[in-house]
């Protein structure tokens, strides 16, 4: 058996909505899954796309034999690039090599092996990096109506001020449209701890920009529940499944 759950929500509710809400596969994969035969309600077959499940009603989705869907951490140092690369750069899916495996992983990434960042770390930044192949963790993770924040230290160079920071944590343009309100603050020295609910292309290091600041390193550390903790540079292993349910849960809030 795949999956199995017993439905508690409050009405009746589409077995492919339900499916997507809980991270299993998006709504088209579940009618899929419908078509082939794979889904029951209370132990009975269902083959209506549109069906609904009850509340107290335990629906089960069988094992179709398909792979489950790759998604790795990883600890990108800079010099690699996150998506795809232009000539000269070398993209961070490289790392993954069983050298650098930290741990056990179900399933090794072959070199035609395509996973998708989700989320930007440009060349010239490191830390935490997910690459996946899992379509409902990448929304969850990156569209549009996540709302998993990001943390990231970042080393500045210029002189620091509380009106500076201020700027940063509201009241800033990027391309003529209002960021959302961020969380900075000041650690040791020149590090600022930047939290955002947004990724725009190399956000923080124009947000810096535009009050005379430069940036000189900046790391991604955690990404809603999932933190880099202790995973060495150059690095990498699998995301657990607890990990991804913990995206997914943290990413409805």
């Amino acid at each position: 058996m795949r999956w199995k759950k017993t439905y508690a929500g409050p009405e009746p509710i589409r077995v492919n909505k339900w499916l997507a809400q809980e991270g299993v596969c998006s709504r088209r994969e579940a009618e899929a899954f419908i078509g082939e035969g794979l889904v029951s309600i209370d132990g009975a077959r269902i083959d209506e796309a549109g069906r609904r499940i009850a509340p107290g009603q335990t629906l089960s989705l069988a094992d179709a034999g398909a792979p489950a869907p790759i998604t790795v951490v990883v600890n990108k140092p800079v010099g690699y690039v996150s998506a795809q690369p232009e000539a000269g750069q070398i993209p961070a899916a490289r790392l993954l090599t069983r050298a650098n495996l930290i741990g056990a992983s179900a399933v090794m990434p072959r070199k035609d092996t395509s996973l998708a960042p989700l989320g930007r770390l440009d060349q010239d930044s490191r830390g935490l990096l997910l690459l996946s192949q899992d379509g409902v963790l990448a929304k969850a993770v990156i569209g549009e109506n996540s709302g998993l924040d990001k943390e990231y230290v970042v080393r500045v160079a210029g002189t620091l001020s509380e009106a500076k920071l201020a700027k940063l944590r509201s009241g800033l343009l990027l391309d003529g449209k209002a960021l959302k309100p961020a969380k900075v603050s000041q650690l040791a020295g020149q590090s600022l701890r930047f939290i955002l609910r947004e990724g725009r292309k190399r956000q923080i290091r124009r947000m810096c920009a535009l009050v005379g600041l430069s940036v000189t390193d900046l790391a991604r550390v955690r990404i809603g529940p999932l933190k880099l903790e202790d995973l060495p540079p150059g690095k990498w292993r699998a995301l657990t499944p607890s990990e991804r349910q913990a995206l997914l849960d943290a990413a409805k809030t």
